[in-house]
């Protein structure tokens, strides 16, 4: 093998990309447990519009992100997103270090999702549609979750499949790669902005500090 070709543990993933990933399962979970008490309601509306804050920021780093955080790196056309989950149901592996075409749709659509949950909840808070919002609320959060099962189960069987452990790489941010294709700098600083927001976004609403969002 050419010393050039040596894999090394290079950094693929930005703290606030893994910021954002580990706060919104934190934040789904939250919401999805305290959903069925009423005395814990402000705590689901907290985890509920903070989910939906998560996103928002994602959009954005998505657009002005690291390399790998960006939209353009992972986001391709359904003829590709096609192709490639035909070559891994024939055993084929993706040998890019971001995000896979399947895993993009995967996490797009449970962008979407988590927005239009969010939306349902707040037409629900606001008695909007009758019972319509109620039972789209649910039947949006009843399909993330299935969705979220999905990812889970596919990250595992990629990690067996690509001998590497894509879920302890989102918590180390680092992959194994070439040196020039990791990232240059991990932006704590704006990882650490993101905690302070969730953080401070979650206490408002549980206070009752934005009564627009829960009255």
């Amino acid at each position: 093998m050419n010393i050039t070709d040596k894999k090394h543990s290079v950094l693929v993933w930005d703290f606030p990309v893994r910021v954002f990933h580990w706060l919104l399962v934190v934040s789904f979970a939250g919401a999805w447990i305290t959903s069925e008490s009423e005395a814990q309601q402000m705590f689901h509306y907290a985890f509920g519009y903070s989910a939906c804050g998560l996103i928002l920021f994602r959009i954005i780093w998505g657009i002005v992100g690291t390399k790998y955080a960006r939209f353009t790196q992972f986001c391709k056309g359904p003829v590709e997103t096609i192709r490639h989950i035909k070559s891994l149901l024939s055993g084929s592996q993706h040998h890019g270090l971001g995000h896979n075409p399947a895993g993009a749709l995967a996490m797009i659509t449970l962008m979407v999702l988590v927005l239009l949950i969010g939306l349902t909840g707040y037409w629900s808070v606001k008695e909007l549609f009758a019972d319509l919002a109620n039972e789209a609320h649910e039947a949006i959060a009843s399909l993330a979750m299935g969705i979220v099962v999905v990812h889970v189960a596919a990250a595992i069987i990629m990690s067996f499949m690509q001998k590497e452990n894509l879920i302890q790489a989102m918590v180390t941010g680092k992959k194994q790669g070439n040196q020039d294709q990791g990232i240059r700098f991990p932006m704590y600083f704006v990882g650490i902005g993101l905690i302070v927001a969730w953080i401070y976004t979650f206490y408002l609403v549980v206070r009752g500090s934005l009564p627009a969002l829960t009255q």
